[in-house]
């Protein structure tokens, strides 16, 4: 950024990360001056700063997925890279965006074809004193020439327009990139918690087991009221089989959960690949004051970016699509009619002419292509202030989510471990007959519910964290030179 940019306040920085270094980071097309100040109403939609944290510095890309420190996520991570589908259905997207460039200044540049031709013909002659027929042949070399200057810079702007675009495509790669890394590494959270929850489910299995042990102990000691007695021995064994479907269910989430990290590296669904017994440890906080110039690096703000540059430059096509268009030609070649001179100098021909086309009557062809093309570009700027006013949401939702989450993990560990105290009591009371077996599996109960919750919030921790990252386009940090 230049330095009169550094000297706004935190506002004109906002847009200032549109306008100015969005627009500059691309090689290519920039938005015409005169649409700077119709850019300039996305100052609108965001107050320039991060509301849920202090003012600051800090930066970011797929750095931040070693914050984890998950070493298998990582290499996953690489190897989504080289073989997801998606991503190679975009790669292909963006060479035949930009093929497309290319060929947008074909008609500007010189054309040149070489032709071969060959003919003969047979005329007869009817009646005296010309009667009979004669044969002649020709043969042709030819080297044609064709060139369209582009006078008034029409074609020039319909270049710099599939230019933006194709430089909009590429940064809609990126994104597509952004968005597998993050979806894989919920999609490895998912299979984290739910090997958790299988662990979890084994060992409420063991408490019914030892639960329904003490209860049959109960019931063979039992004189007075056997059945009473023989009821509570009933709900024990109960509790044995619906803790063994649920143990049945959190297996089958890991299958699913299995399948669908293999599909986004791109392998064959079978779940076989190894997963992580438990979730990795919440990264730190995120820093004191994330700047909003971070969303410089989010790919769809700059995509969004380029989409409005390329309206801007089909505009000015339009424009200048009723000037006249002038062409030159020329033709060089010999005409023989001997295959063997074709060659020969002697029997060369050539041609040199130009043309001028000039609309006159189009019938509001030209009229109304510009204005649609009008309409597109407004349609553009629109959706540009929509995604840097969501990007702006994106991170403000994230961080306050954030916070809110580490709050209720802090809760709910604590309500845990109160939860296990009153379980352990509760079991104690039940072998003294001072509580009946409904108290302590309602106890039970609550621990195993809660510690499912601990699991779970984690997770979601995770997943916001993530959520932060994209939001901000990668690290707390700038990575220079990352793509």
């Amino acid at each position: 950024m230049n330095g009169s940019a550094r000297g706004m306040d935190m506002k004109n920085k906002a847009i200032a990360a549109v306008i100015t270094m969005a627009l500059t980071s691309c090689v290519g097309t920039e938005v015409p001056a005169s649409k700077m100040a119709e850019v300039r109403d996305i100052a609108d939609v965001a107050d320039g700063r991060w509301t849920a944290t202090a003012e600051g510095r800090s930066g970011v890309d797929r750095a931040w997925v070693k914050r984890f420190r998950d070493a298998r996520l990582e290499q996953l991570v690489e190897e989504a890279m080289l073989r997801n589908a998606d991503m190679r259905v975009a790669a292909e997207k963006v060479k035949q965006a930009r093929q497309a460039a290319h060929l947008a200044g074909a008609s500007s540049r010189v054309l040149a074809s070489a032709g071969l031709s060959g003919d003969r013909r047979k005329i007869n002659f009817i009646g005296l004193p010309f009667a009979g027929s004669t044969t002649d042949s020709t043969y042709g070399l030819s080297f044609d020439v064709n060139w369209e200057p582009d006078v008034w810079g029409r074609v020039g702007a319909g270049v710099s327009a599939a230019v933006a675009d194709a430089q909009a495509v590429e940064l809609e790669m990126r994104a597509a990139k952004a968005s597998l890394v993050a979806n894989l590494c919920r999609a490895w959270f998912a299979l984290c918690e739910a090997n958790e929850q299988v662990v979890l489910a084994e060992q409420a299995h063991a408490i019914r087991v030892k639960t329904l042990e003490s209860v049959r102990d109960r019931f063979e000691l039992t004189v007075d009221d056997i059945g009473a007695a023989a009821a509570e021995l009933r709900i024990a064994k109960t509790d044995i089989a619906t803790s063994l479907a649920h143990k049945a269910q959190r297996q089958g989430d890991v299958e699913a959960a299995k399948r669908q990290v293999e599909l986004l590296v791109g392998r064959y669904p079978s779940a076989r690949i190894d997963g992580k017994l438990k979730l990795p440890a919440m990264p730190d906080t995120p820093p004191v004051g994330l700047p909003s110039e971070l969303l410089l690096r989010r790919p769809d703000i700059l995509a969004a970016e380029r989409r409005y540059a390329a309206t801007g430059m089909r505009i000015k096509e339009a424009k200048l699509a009723i000037f006249p268009v002038f062409s030159l030609t020329g033709s060089a070649g010999t005409s023989t009619d001997s295959l063997t001179s074709i060659l020969d100098s002697q029997f060369g021909v050539w041609s040199i002419g130009s043309n001028i086309t000039q609309s006159i009557l189009t019938g509001g062809k030209v009229k109304d292509e510009l204005a649609r093309r009008s309409s597109v570009d407004r349609q553009a700027l629109a959706q540009l202030q929509s995604t840097v006013l969501n990007a702006f949401g994106e991170v403000e939702s994230a961080l306050a989510v954030d916070k809110w989450l580490a709050l209720r993990v802090a809760e709910t560990v604590k309500a845990w471990k109160l939860a296990g105290e009153a379980a352990q009591s509760s079991e104690e009371e039940f072998n003294f007959g001072n509580v009946n077996l409904v108290t302590v599996l309602a106890a039970q109960n609550r621990k195993i519910d809660i510690a499912s919750q601990v699991v779970l919030l984690k997770r979601l921790q995770l997943e916001n964290r993530v959520n932060l990252h994209l939001a901000l386009g990668g690290e707390f940090k700038i990575q220079k030179g990352v793509k």
